[in-house]
C-alpha cells in the first residue's frame, strides 16, 4: 500500500509516537495516509486507541524487522 508521508518514530518511547503522529496528521488532508514506524512496546496499544479516539483509520499494522508499522488514514 502506498502512504503520502512518513514519521520515523524509532527509539521514541510513549506517549511521543503518537504525538508525532498527531501533529503530522493534523497538517494532511482528509483522507491521506501517513506510514508511522515505532519501536515502543506500547505503540501496538497506543496507535489503535489513538485512532480510534480521533476518528482516524488505522488501515494496516504489520511488524518489519522489529518495528511496528502502522498506515493511518486521516479522518
Amino acid at each position: 500500500m502506498e502512504w503520502d508521508q512518513e514519521i520515523d518514530a524509532t527509539g521514541l518511547l510513549c506517549p511521543l509516537p503518537v504525538l508525532k503522529a498527531r501533529k503530522r496528521l493534523i497538517g494532511m488532508a482528509p483522507g491521506a495516509v501517513l506510514r508511522l514506524i515505532a519501536t515502543d512496546p506500547a505503540a501496538v496499544i497506543d496507535v489503535p486507541h489513538f485512532c480510534n479516539e480521533s476518528g482516524h483509520v488505522l488501515l494496516a499494522s504489520d511488524e518489519q524487522d522489529g518495528a511496528q508499522i502502522y498506515l493511518i488514514r486521516r479522518a
